[in-house]
């Protein structure tokens, strides 16, 4: 076996995370265009954020169900916008059985009409209000411009749905699951995100407000890691979703819908990510603590792994998603660099002074070198210590996310020039006074490829500022950047 190339981040960013993705084997190339398999690695990474956000979903009183992946076309069209926003990327299905059928069925985009078709059944009184159903399933959008997990023409995610009996409980829901989403991505996996409305231009097609978290990646540009739409009664008055209220009164529900999908996996990547390989959180790495032994003489090599399966077992037993590295014919160094590129947060080195000593080495796998090493740790007491230095590791590459994005964030622009100048030189993200008009926005993204990405909701109704290309003073505050 032979030392994987990567190329640095530095000399192409885009060839970087797709040589992550191959020598990490979390997905390859699918013989359908614009798709992908996901392999193991990459799958399991995948499982643990669908574990933490379900377990999240559940509290919070929601139920999985599952509904069609053909959904009759006469659905999407009876929502004007949402059918006009997914038009161009559908899939449509025009014969079954061989013969041609009588309605064209499209390849579920996302599920709103036909879940609103069966809350319509579902929904009759006060009483089965608030309704609160996910799905997890697979779909389909015709991108012309793809990549691995950030863009593809079939993806997965999760799809909230929900009915409540009023526009306020139904916006409380909205935030809530805003809030789940920005405690995932910042508790679980170490990226700080902005939460914020969306801009017109870039609101879900039918919603009255869409929301979303935020990212920045390695390279500077935004991702997108997850979205929450209020949907008002555009839906229910579509599908007629009435209940009758205590007073006998009948009303139209107020709708919901939330998502996150593989894009997220795509999102730990590039936040975290550096020129050695990937770089995981501790909740979503498939395997928080490797084993390496290490031995000279064919001698040592019967004690050393005794003393490793010993350590292993331990640690397993103490529910810590742990691997021994017992592959013969290959060197210490191949097998450091080898579980450093999957990013592997913690490695034990075990060698015949350890087992001697009764002690570890640990590497930390968000520290670089010699820097992340500690020597003549304990194996007693070990598994006991491994879940705070996880959580170092955690608490370390958020941090250094964090300390990235506030780096290459800038402020206190006030003129067109300065932000035109900024958005060819620097990039990152641009937090700015906006009261531009939606042509202006679109006028700009041409012009310089920054998108309107939010406006955060923590910093609205403050201080009033001049706007940089209107020169109008406003209190509403923007953040541009390019983005995934």
């Amino acid at each position: 076996m032979t030392e994987s190339v990567i190329t640095p981040r530095s000399v192409d960013y885009s060839r970087w995370y797709l040589d992550v993705l191959r020598e990490a084997e979390l997905t390859e190339d699918s013989p359908v265009r614009g798709s992908m398999i996901i392999k193991p690695y990459g799958y399991a990474i995948w499982e643990a954020v669908q574990r933490e956000l379900d377990r999240r979903f559940k509290a919070t009183g929601h139920q999985n169900a599952y509904f069609p992946l053909f959904i009759p076309m006469s659905f999407l069209e009876k929502e004007a916008k949402h059918v006009e926003g997914f038009s161009p990327e559908l899939a449509i299905v025009t014969i079954g059985g061989g013969k041609q059928l009588e309605e064209p069925l499209a390849v579920r985009p996302t599920s709103e009409t036909i879940i609103g078709h069966a809350f319509s059944r579902w929904v009759k009184s006060y009483r089965d209000l608030p309704l609160l159903i996910n799905q997890w399933a697979n779909v389909v959008r015709w991108e012309l411009r793809t990549r691995p997990f950030l863009r593809t023409t079939e993806f997965l995610w999760q799809e909230g749905h929900t009915a409540h009996a009023t526009q306020d409980d139904a916006l409380d829901e909205t935030l809530r699951m805003l809030d789940i989403y920005a405690e995932v991505a910042e508790g679980v996996a170490a990226i700080p995100v902005i939460k914020g409305q969306k801009s017109e231009n870039e609101r879900f097609a039918g919603a009255v407000a869409t929301y979303a978290i935020e990212a920045m990646m390695g390279n500077g540009w935004a991702l997108q890691a997850g979205t929450s739409h209020y949907l008002g009664e555009n839906f229910s008055r579509v599908f007629n979703i009435q209940y009758l209220d205590v007073q006998n009164e009948q009303h139209y529900v107020h709708t919901t819908s939330w998502g996150v999908s593989t894009r997220f996996v795509g999102a730990v990547i590039m936040a975290h990510g550096d020129d050695r390989g990937l770089r995981l959180p501790p909740a979503l790495a498939p395997i928080q603590v490797v084993i390496v032994p290490i031995w000279r003489k064919n001698e040592e090599r019967q004690d050393v792994l005794a003393y490793a399966r010993r350590v292993r077992d331990d640690l397993a037993a103490a529910e810590i998603r742990v691997h021994l590295d017992e592959r013969d014919g290959l060197t210490p160094g191949f097998k450091f660099n080898d579980w450093e590129l999957r990013g592997v947060p913690l490695r034990l080195e075990v060698g015949p002074r350890d087992v001697r000593d009764n002690c570890v080495v640990v590497a930390r796998r968000h520290l670089p070198g010699k820097e992340g090493k500690t020597f003549g740790i304990p194996s007693e007491g070990l598994a006991a210590r491994v879940p705070g230095l996880l959580r170092e590791v955690h608490d370390g590459l958020y941090q250094q996310a964090l300390a990235f994005r506030q780096a290459n964030t800038r402020e206190g622009i006030d003129d067109v020039a300065a932000f035109k100048k900024h958005a060819e030189e620097a990039g990152g993200f641009i937090k700015v006074h906006w009261a531009g008009s939606n042509e202006d926005e679109l006028r700009l993204k041409e012009e310089t490829k920054l998108t309107l990405r939010c406006f955060p909701v923590s910093e609205q109704g403050g201080p009033a500022g001049r706007c940089f290309l209107t020169g109008q003073l406003t209190n509403r505050v923007a953040v541009f950047s390019r983005a995934f």
